[in-house]
This record gives structure tokens, sequence and C-alpha cells, in this order.
């Protein structure tokens, strides 16, 4: 892949992810590496082409001691670029198990509150298709179902921003040529050659640094074919769980008699319980077939009674998390956000209503087990509002809201895979070169 050629697929990457503002605002998570380098380039051209803007944001972690002046040169770099940088710094992330995975999630908790602070709804990463091939290895290893083998999304909606990788299907290799022909420098993390780490044992063992191998490109290209699978299967999930499933503001769900596709029953689970992942099919593909009573991934099944000729999904009570402070934005149990306009707050805490429900039942129909795993202010052990229950009373609920906010949508956006999008012999008319440019602006709209 040619400079040309980069430059198309980027934009070709960026239409199919759309929609945009018309003058778009995009942040890109730029690590100092050749290829978060790349992306903000293109990404910044890409926008004021557009009459927008990009801010690059650069994360210092603080893991090694050369981290944060390899975060100051890179913001140096981007500015001398006349892109606009900030460097952004992790701190006290103690050292321990687990540490690579709790970098990553400050990482991206630290490029989140930036973007939400600047008003932008659009965050780019420089995942490339080197990192996709490692992906989906990594989770083939893990005995991944056909949804991991769709690899990692080119858009992924959050509650507050969008995450946007466009650079799914290039090589690494082209990313580098491309810099090396502008004279622009970059930094090598030692980290990425650590076979401590699962990803640097799979890219060695994958023997294609370049990422322009013929293993590499078959495997990306199965990943399209899976991709595709996974948008066919979001499609008809949501299409059923918007037929068959009342979401309630409570938190809790009413579903209809009947079987269920595996794949509702496990989004739904997962949407109940607050949790950032779905339980796998081979957990939930009896329940869905014979719906019965039981518990599973935190949530609890059984019929719906006086609420309706179904079954009622309700958070387990024991599962909750503990309560926590309250103040605005507070999230509780994954589930639920506090919005809150007071100021008055100090030595509130946010959690279960729980045993407290049962003297609150006059005030609701809602069954004892729906109750009990409500959001509630509390001061010490006194119940101070029940935002959902107007409980005391609408002054001490007045300024005060309880949403029901969990991680991922019970239905959202369908999976949407990197373009091009097309499996072997499925090329359509009019695409001479068989990219299906056609159905990638399908899948976009």
């Amino acid at each position: 892949m040619d400079d040309a050629g980069l430059i198309q697929t980027f934009g070709a990457a960026m239409a199919a992810s759309g929609p945009f503002e018309s003058a778009p605002r995009l942040a890109a998570g730029v690590s100092g590496g050749a290829d978060s380098m790349a992306l903000a380039i293109l990404a910044d051209a890409w926008a004021r082409a557009r009459g927008g803007s990009l801010l690059a944001l650069t994360a210092d972690h603080g893991l090694r001691p050369e981290s944060g002046q390899e975060a100051a040169t890179t913001a140096e770099r981007l500015r001398g670029l006349g892109i606009a940088a900030r460097v952004l710094t992790i701190a006290d992330l103690p050292y321990g198990p687990g540490i690579a995975e709790r970098a990553r999630a400050a990482r991206y908790r630290i490029l989140r509150e930036a973007c939400a602070e600047q008003g932008i709804l659009h965050l780019l990463l420089g995942h490339h298709a080197g990192d996709q091939a490692e992906t989906v290895m990594i989770r083939v290893l893990g005995g991944s179902g056909g949804r991991g083998l769709a690899g990692m999304a080119m858009v992924a909606e959050q509650a507050s921003l969008r995450l946007v990788r466009p650079l799914l299907t290039v090589p690494p290799a082209a990313l580098r040529r491309f810099l090396a022909a502008r004279g622009v420098a970059w930094v090598e993390d030692p980290s990425n050659r650590d076979d401590r780490a699962m990803r640097a044992r799979v890219r060695r063992l994958r023997g294609d640094p370049s990422g322009e191998g013929e293993g590499t490109q078959v495997l990306l290209q199965a990943v399209r074919c899976a991709g595709r699978q996974r948008t066919s299967d979001d499609r008809a999930i949501a299409g059923v769980l918007a037929a068959r499933v009342l979401i309630r503001p409570e938190g809790f769900a009413l579903l209809t008699q009947g079987a269920l596709p595996p794949g509702a029953l496990a989004q739904l689970l997962r949407c109940l319980a607050g949790a950032p992942f779905a339980p796998g099919m081979d957990q939930v593909a009896d329940l869905a077939a014979r719906m019965r009573p039981a518990t599973l991934w935190g949530v609890r099944i059984l019929p719906a009674g006086r609420l309706g000729n179904g079954w009622l999904l309700v958070r387990e009570a024991a599962k909750v998390a503990s309560p926590v402070p309250a103040r605005d934005g507070a999230t509780w149990d994954g589930r639920f956000r506090l919005h809150s306009a007071r100021d008055n707050l100090d030595g509130a805490t946010f959690g279960a209503l729980g045993d407290a429900a049962a003297g609150l039942r006059r005030y609701s129909r809602l069954p004892a087990t729906v109750l009990r795993t409500m959001p509630a202010l509390w001061r010490g052990n006194v119940v101070a509002a029940v935002p959902h229950l107007r409980y005391p009373d609408s002054a001490a609920c007045e300024g005060v809201r309880a949403v029901f906010s969990p991680p991922q949508p019970l239905a959202g956006a369908p999976f949407l895979s990197s373009p091009p999008a097309f499996c072997p012999g499925e090329a359509r008319e009019g695409d001479a070169d068989g990219l299906a440019t056609p159905y990638v602006a399908q899948q976009a709209r």
C-alpha cells in the first residue's frame, strides 16, 4: 500500500464510520508510536478538509522512567506538525498483578474524560491490521466464539463518545513508510517486545512484523467475513429484543413468553447486570431454548406475576455493588448514574435500597425483588431519597435522578467491520474491484 492508497483507505474508513458533524471535531489517542503518529497526521488532514479539527491526546502512565519525556517529545512533534496536542498524566497507578490491563483501563478513562471536557464525540485509535490479526489469534487461543472472531469493531458506541479505528485494514509497514516519507520520527515502546505479555508473544509467533504477509491478509479476510455475520446477527437480535422486551427505568425487564435466541438472552443479561461483557452462548443456550426460573450472570429470571404473562428479569440482590459516594455523575453497580443539581450531598451515598424496601411497599406496586435492587440516596443508615419512588416526597427528590445507564445498551448500533467488507465470491454489481463500497455505506447508515 503506497501513500495514495493509504489516504484513500483512511478516507473510506472515515466515510463508513459516520455520521460526523459538518465541521467534525476529533480526538486521537497518540502514544507516540508510528501507528498513532500516522493516525494523527491522517486524521488532522481529514478534519481540516471538512472545516474541523483534531486534538491529539497522549496519556503518560508513568510505568517507565522515560515515559514522561517520551510523552513531552510526542506532543512537541505533533505541535511542530501544526496538530494541537495535550499530555494527560495517569497518577497513582500501582504496580502489581494485572498492571497492563489496569493501565489500559486508566488510559481509556483519562482519554474519555479529556474528550468530555472538550465536548468531543469521536475518539480515534491507531489499531492497525497487525493488531487486528493478533486480537483474533488471542481470541482463538481463548476459545472465543464467532462474535469474538469478528475482531475489533471499526466503530464502538460508548455512553459519551464513539471509538473509531480507521486503520484496521492498514499494514503497519505502510504507516511507517508514510511517516518516513515526511521525515516524521516516532517512539518505539520496548513493552511491545516484552514476551511476558500475550500480545507480544503472539506477535513474535505470527512472524509478520510488516503486516503485509499472505497469512495476515488471509486472516483479515476471515475477520471481515466474521464481521459481516456478526452485523447480520446484531440486526436480528435487535429486532427480537425490540419486539419482545420492555426495559423499565427502574432497571428491570419484562420478556414475553417463548424461546429466545441465545444471543438475545445474552445481551439482555449483560444489560440488566450492568456488565461490560455478555455471557457465552454455551452458558445461555439451554435456558434460552426453554425459559424457566433461574439465576444467571447476576440476574434473576422469574415469572412476571402481576406485571404480565411473561418473565421478569431483575438484578440479583446478592450481587449488587456496595454504595458509592453520592455526587453528580456517580455510577453505582454498573447500572445507574446519579444526576444531581444539588450541592448538599456531602456524606451521602448512592446504593441499593436493600432491606429498607420492606418498609416502602406502599409507595409502589413493584415486587420486592425489584425494589431491593433499586438505587437510593443514603445518609448513614437512613434512606434520604428514592428517586424512582419519589420517596419520601417530591421535594426530597427535586433535582435528583437515578438513570438506568448500563455500560452497553441493550441493542446498540450493529457491529461495523472494517471496509472493504466482503467475502470471496460475493462482489456486488458495480464493484469492478470487488471492494463492495455500497455495502459499507449501507452498514454506516
